[in-house]
């Protein structure tokens, strides 16, 4: 039985529990709302980093959820900012994580574990595209091989 009575919509939200699982697991959390804010605080830095040109292409190949999760409040004025270290990005990164109900997670951590995600989940043409715009820095904190 279909939980939503679309199955686009149940398959958008399997998928979306499947990358938000692993993000718990590579993080060693329990809490789902935490790896939601995880993946949305470095989609959004990432996004940020991208021109609009790659960042529609990413885009193209996430859920449809996490995609409307990705687009969520961007301005593609002045993008993609041209801060280049690692700092500011995750910079950017602890700024979304900031929560009143508990401690925040470690910026860097969460930035690796939904770089993890993004690399066993879009295709490795699209993850070296992305990974071309960023600085050496940035792409760092991305997994090896």
């Amino acid at each position: 039985m279909s939980a939503t009575g679309l199955e686009v919509f149940d398959t958008t939200i399997h998928k979306t529990h499947s990358w938000l699982k692993e993000i718990m697991e590579t993080l060693g959390i329990e809490d789902r709302h935490r790896a939601y804010m995880a993946l949305r605080a470095v989609l959004h830095a990432l996004r940020d980093r991208l021109t609009v040109e790659e960042t529609a292409q990413l885009a193209a190949e996430l859920p449809m959820l996490i995609r409307g999760l990705f687009y969520e409040g961007w301005d593609p004025t002045g993008k993609p900012l041209k801060e280049r270290h690692k700092e500011a990005f995750l910079a950017h990164v602890a700024r979304e994580l900031k929560t009143p109900s508990g401690p925040a997670l470690d910026p860097e951590a969460a930035t690796r574990a939904v770089f993890k995600v993004l690399s066993q989940k879009v295709s490795q043409g699209e993850i070296r595209d992305v990974q071309n715009l960023l600085p050496k820095e940035i792409r760092a904190l991305w997994p090896q091989g």
